[in-house]
């Protein structure tokens, strides 16, 4: 009575473990080819970008946009563009933070699910019509704010002004701030919920309140989650093309941490797009080497971003 048996469980086996394996090989082999293939895109594009920007180090004068050089072009915008993507992520971080908590351990089960969708759907909306929105709507309703700010905290090297328009790098910061939200909500919503529910419920067993609970067991797992969701909300600020260059239209050479005056550092890529299509000779090699420039940064930042995640899981 046991041959039969014997022999069919061999049988399966002997279907079921080759196939098996042969599927594991596919997809381990599909897997490896895109990451070969994405490797292979990213070194293009350094080559490319290496290749056409090499002519711009030597430039000066007008073929660098009436500057000394390109150091002197770049610098500047390299200024803008990390101010505005640092005070975006000033603004939309914690607001992120705050509606994924609320999604994940606050709200009923229905509004939650809700409000998610909500979110979701600010991703969805195309960059030109935030820098349409950030230019028609917000920056006049928003410039009797920032006379106030020049009034009570002119002081401040912030709001010195004079603020004379909306469209300012602070404008633009929001704009940013908007856009980026539901990239970090919607990555950290999910890693809240993945806090194992045994953690929790043994500090609240423990006498814990709602918010000690999540200071002691959630913020701690998911810290190296939290932090690639802030490095991807940042690479997408730094890149930021059309809102940016739509809501400040053109910004001049100052490095300055006046954020509601109307002389406003532009950014990388917002120069690239406002300049590019009139640009010729040894101009696009000048455009060109802003973009490697931006490139290298947003590669040190991810690549920064990483190994702190990468840490923060070793020590968890």
């Amino acid at each position: 009575m046991s041959t039969p048996t014997t022999t069919t469980t061999e049988t399966r086996e002997g279907l079921t473990g080759p196939a098996k394996r042969r599927g594991d090989s596919v997809f381990a082999g599909l897997a490896t080819a895109a990451g070969i293939l994405i490797m292979a895109a990213l070194a293009g594009v350094a080559i490319f970008l290496l290749i056409e920007g090499a002519p711009a180090i030597t430039a000066h004068g007008e073929d660098v946009y009436d500057n000394k050089n390109i150091v002197v072009y770049v610098w500047p915008l390299l200024f803008g563009t990390i101010l505005a993507a640092a005070v975006a992520l000033i603004m939309a971080v914690p607001l992120a933070l705050g509606v994924a908590l609320v999604i994940s351990h606050y709200a009923p089960r229905r509004i939650a699910n809700s409000l998610g969708y909500v979110i979701d759907l600010l991703a969805a909306v195309p960059s030109v019509v935030y820098g349409l929105w950030g230019y028609a709507v917000l920056a006049p309703a928003i410039l009797p704010t920032y006379s106030w700010l020049e009034d009570h905290l002119g002081w401040l090297p912030f709001f010195k002004g004079p603020a004379t328009t909306g469209r300012t790098i602070l404008t633009a910061s929001i704009v940013l701030a908007i856009m980026v939200l539901p990239i970090i909500t919607a990555i950290c919503r999910e890693i809240f919920a993945q806090t194992p529910t045994m953690h929790e419920e043994a500090a609240l067993a423990l006498g814990a309140t709602r918010w000690e609970m999540i200071r002691m067991t959630v913020f701690p797992y998911s810290r190296s989650g939290v932090i690639s969701a802030i490095m991807l909300g940042l690479g997408r600020a730094l890149g930021e093309t059309m809102a940016v260059a739509m809501v400040l239209s053109v910004g001049v050479g100052v490095v300055t941490f006046n954020l509601i005056s109307s002389q406003n550092p532009s950014t990388i890529a917002a120069n690239i797009a406002l300049n590019f299509g009139n640009a010729s000779g040894i101009k696009i090699n000048v455009l060109i080497f802003s973009g490697l420039v931006l490139f290298v940064i947003s590669f040190a930042v991810n690549f920064f971003g990483r190994w702190i995640a990468a840490r923060g899981q070793v020590k968890g």
